[in-house]
């Protein structure tokens, strides 16, 4: 087989600089594996992609993560993805003899040379954003007034590079328990990057945040980047408010999606509701320990109103949970003595509508979803009254319905238990862990467990 030409490796090389690293290494193994020529060339051509990676890795590391948007969703400067392949080349490429020296497999704060490479190369890229902007970010079809901001942001980024590598050595320090020594060496590197650039603090600080996977973690390090920085009054005026301002945005935007999961909403809420209100209640928690918030500040204001929101929301859950229980525990009046009746579940009741198993589901998941975060919502007496009522309703219809399958008085004994099922689903939900447990224990004692096909009869949703 004849091997690969130049057209064809000019157009792999532009496909490969697109592919993610998970899948890149996946195409080295099967490739690998592949007979002929041109397999060997391209699994060479592979190995190569690799290996530069691995330096990109090494010398751009300060500013890697700020070549993609932060999972969390919070306002971040970051730069187009690819963009990084394309400065890379032209930044390696100054001195490609060097490349070499970034191959050492020890850790870069234990090799001083492979050091000096990794911030010659950063230096070079910035040279490389101002004198070849149309190479690095090409202004075809970009959007002209973002493309010079980002190429300006891009080129003073790199200029602080050098400085954000040594800094990122102490980061876990200062996020967990600096020492006196570690904030002067912060609010050293934090006045030196004001000398580079007038906002170089700052940016100093949005370089650390795009390594930092949780957002509200940058809050201590901007109280450590000053003395006076952990009042709101003071805070509040200086240039790094911004990075404050879009942690209450972002939780204002969460607020504003749990509050849509009330009553009525019959949509999945999935994992997103839960990660919403953990989050949530991490950042207001963060904010009420590493900040001094004016209860009459903007901030505190805020603070407030989405503990309010989140409040209200768990209110109107309370109001109309019953009535949503109501349709997953159907119930007729039975007749005791005279006049007496008391409720029993009715077992030849058709089972709950989708509807309102995934009406149930949404209420139920938002009450469990706050067992961490009700005390930072200040809301906690409601979540266990709500709790104990849900699992004191559900453990009494889940008694009648076993009785009634143990007296052989069910219909249908799968449908019954299968039910049963149901509900301890809906326990898990609220994080009844152990009430859920005894249901599940019951039900295998009453009689054979439900297949999955007798649980989607009678819950397709919640099964």
């Amino acid at each position: 087989m004849a091997e690969l030409s130049v057209a064809q490796r000019a157009v792999l090389a532009q496909m490969l600089e697109r592919v993610p690293d998970r899948v890149l290494k996946t195409l080295s193994g099967a490739v690998s594996q592949m007979p002929g020529e041109r397999a060997a060339a391209l699994s060479i051509m592979l190995a190569d992609e690799t290996i530069d990676r691995r330096r990109r890795a090494i010398a751009f590391a300060p500013l890697l993560p700020m070549f993609q948007r932060r999972p969390d969703g919070v306002e971040a400067l970051t730069f187009p993805s690819d963009v990084l392949p394309r400065l890379w080349k032209a930044a390696s490429s100054k001195e490609p003899e060097l490349l070499l020296i970034l191959d050492d497999y020890r850790p870069i704060e234990d090799n001083p040379k492979m050091r000096a490479v990794a911030d010659r190369i950063c230096v070079a890229a910035a040279g490389c954003v101002r004198d070849h902007p149309e190479i690095v970010w090409p202004s075809a079809g970009a959007d002209q007034e973002a493309r010079v901001k980002g190429l300006e942001e891009l080129a003073l980024c790199f200029d602080l590079a050098t400085m954000a590598r040594r800094g990122l050595l102490i980061l876990p320090d200062l996020i967990l328990r600096p020492t006196g020594d570690q904030m002067a060496e912060l609010r050293l590197l934090i006045r030196d990057s004001a000398g580079v650039t007038a906002d170089g603090g700052p940016r100093m600080l949005e370089i650390f945040f795009a390594h930092l996977a949780d957002a509200s973690l940058i809050l201590r390090l901007v109280v450590h980047s000053s003395k006076s920085a952990s009042k709101e009054g003071l805070l509040s005026e200086s240039e790094m408010a911004g990075f404050v301002n879009r942690l209450i945005a972002e939780v204002e935007a969460r607020v504003s999606r749990i509050a849509s999961y009330g009553p009525g909403v019959k949509a999945d809420p999935g994992p997103g509701l839960r990660a919403d209100i953990a989050w949530c209640a991490e950042t207001l928690g963060e904010l009420d320990i590493t900040l001094q918030l004016d209860p009459d500040g903007s901030w505190g204001k805020q603070a407030r109103e989405a503990r309010e929101r989140i409040n209200a929301t768990l209110s109107r859950t309370l109001k109309t949970l019953d009535k949503a229980l109501d349709r997953l525990m159907p119930s007729r009046e039975a007749k005791l003595s005279g006049r007496m009746t008391r409720k029993v579940p009715d077992l030849e009741a058709e089972a709950a509508p989708l509807e309102a198993v995934q009406a149930a589901i949404v209420q139920l998941t938002l009450l469990g979803a706050l067992r961490t975060a009700a005390q930072v919502f200040g809301c906690e007496g409601l979540r266990v009254q709500l709790v104990q009522s849900v699992t004191e309703r559900i453990t009494a219809y889940v008694d009648m319905v076993i009785e009634a399958v143990n007296a052989g008085d069910a219909p249908d004994q799968r449908k019954s238990l299968a039910q049963v099922e149901t509900l301890a689903k809906c326990l898990l939900l609220i994080e009844a862990t152990e009430a859920a447990r005894t249901v599940r224990r019951r039900a295998a004692a009453a009689g054979a467990r439900p297949s999955l096909d007798a649980i989607e009869d009678a819950s397709p949703r919640a099964a």
